[in-house]
This record gives C-alpha cells, structure tokens and sequence, in this order.
C-alpha cells in the first residue's frame, strides 16, 4: 500500500477503536436503544445531506429500498444494539476484540452464499483459528456452566455473524450504488426502524445528557459512523478488500487502550491469548504473509 492509504487505515482503525469508548461513556447516561438510535439517526442525517449536495438520484427499484431494509437491519439495528448491550456487562477492549471476528465469519457466510467465494484451505485453516481464539477468550468452562459475561459475549459474537451477513446482502442487493448513497440508504432505514422500537421501550430519545455524553454521542454518530463509513469506502478504492483486514488488528488496540486509561480497565491475559490467534487467523485467510514460504 502507499503511505496516503496506510494512512487512512491508520486513522480508520483509530476511528473505530476510539468509538468503543466514546459509546461506553454515552451508555452511562442513555439507554441502549437510545444510543443506537442516535447514532444512526445523526449519520443518516449527514449522509443524506452529502447525497444531496453530490446530486445522486433517488433510486426507484423496490429492489433497491429492500436491500437498504435489510442492510440497516444486518449491518446496524442488530450489531449496533447487541454490541451496545455486550458493553454493559463487558470491558469495552473485549467487545472491541470480538469485533475482530467479523472477517472470520464474513468468510463463511459469503462461502455459503456466493458462487465466487468458495472456502479454500487457507480459508478453513484461518475459519478455525479464529474460533479457537474466541473459544481461548471465553474460556473452556463457558461449555459447561452460565456466566452473564459469556452471555454478553454470545451478544458481540451474534452482532459480528450480523455484519457478516450484512456483507453478503449487500453484495446481492445492493451492488453498484454509488457508497455515500447505500450508507445513507441503509441508515435511514435503520433510524426509521430504532426510533419506534427505542420509544416504545425506553422513552423519547431526546432526553437532556451531559457535555461528555453529548460528545461521546456526536462523535460515535457523526465522526465513528458517518465519516467512517466515507473513509471506509475510500480505502476500499485505493487498497482493497484485502488490506482492509487490517483495520481489525488496529481497533482493538486503541480501544484496549482507552479502557485501560480512562474507564480502568484490565483483560485476562486469555483476551490477548484469543486476539493472537484472531489475528493469525486473518493472516492465514489474506495469505500474503506466508508466500514467501510457499515460493520455496
């Protein structure tokens, strides 16, 4: 990659790790449903408002407007809600690891689903070793007794098999749209869906927070989510889907970070144990790092 793209990565992976903070100090303050809710109602806002600048027509295929339902669904009301929750009960480094996993399973479900995405050897072989590293984070007794926190950590994992699929919809669905237009699609649907469901079980959304909350709140909707999403899209044009695994090994490590420092947080040596062999996973999967080896 050239430096202008290791860049934008950086910064994404900065980005998005940051956002596991910046939610954990909104959660403080406001309901789960309620965080979600603002966070893809104020993006939703600014997308749309960059798809007008830009001059983007409205599409007119049913077709189109089903496949932006179903994205806000996968790849926002479920994972958003489920992760949010999971930081309720979990430290945010932790979700932010288990996060990781979205690549994994983003690989068999497009394997299930996708003529053109069959499951090689090295994609089995990465498949396995970053479920064994979900299984070391948990820890073995989780088979055998209930915790609340190995509950909270099926959440994260169940939002991850979410956004996974929502990959795969999008493929489906929503190929060829111009970015800003399938995020802008894709989050309004979700707003129009959170604020009804958010309401009607935990009240009107537009309660009175405190300056930390309210910036915590902007930043996770309109930095983390829309802005994100833009920069997403960009590194995907300038260094492909393949270096963009790489955005996953950095987010967990900023969230880890802030956790520590700022809400006192500490991990089990098994977390750091489970994100290696994650991470090893993800380089089995991308196959670069051992070609040399092959060439031999």
């Amino acid at each position: 990659m050239s430096n202008a793209a290791w860049g934008q990565l950086i910064l994404l992976g900065l980005i998005w790790g940051g956002s596991f903070f910046s939610i954990a100090l909104a959660l403080r303050e406001v309901g789960v449903l309620t965080s979600v809710t603002h966070r893809v109602g104020w993006a939703a806002l600014v997308l749309w408002g960059l798809v007008i600048l830009r001059g983007h027509a409205l599409p007119r295929s049913a077709r189109v407007w089903i496949g932006f339902a179903g994205m806000g669904l996968l790849n926002n009301v479920i994972p958003f809600t489920l992760m949010a929750w999971g930081q309720t009960q979990i430290e945010t480094g932790l979700v932010s690891i288990l996060n990781a996993t979205t690549a994994i399973f983003g690989v068999l479900v497009a394997a299930a689903f996708l003529r053109d995405e069959r499951v090689t050897r090295s994609k089995a072989m990465g498949a396995l070793l970053g479920l064994a590293g979900v299984a070391t984070i948990m820890g073995w007794q989780a088979l055998t007794g209930f915790d609340p926190r190995n509950l909270a950590q099926l959440a994260v994992l169940a939002g991850t098999l979410s956004y996974a699929f929502a990959g795969t919809w999008a493929r489906i669905m929503l190929k060829g749209l111009p970015p800003e237009l399938a995020a802008a699609g894709m989050l309004g649907a979700s707003f129009l869906i959170m604020l009804p469901l958010g309401w009607a079980i935990e009240g009107s959304p537009f309660v009175a927070v405190s300056f930390t909350a309210g910036a915590a709140i902007a930043y996770y909707a309109i930095v983390a989510t829309a802005g994100a999403y833009l920069l997403y899209y960009r590194i995907l044009d300038i260094a492909g889907s393949g270096n963009l695994l790489l955005v996953t090994l950095i987010i967990p490590a900023v969230a880890i970070v802030l956790g520590a420092v700022f809400l006192g947080e500490s991990l089990p040596a098994r977390a750091f144990a489970g994100l290696g062999l994650i991470a090893l996973g993800l380089a089995v999967i991308d196959g670069r790092l051992f070609k040399p080896f092959a060439n031999r």
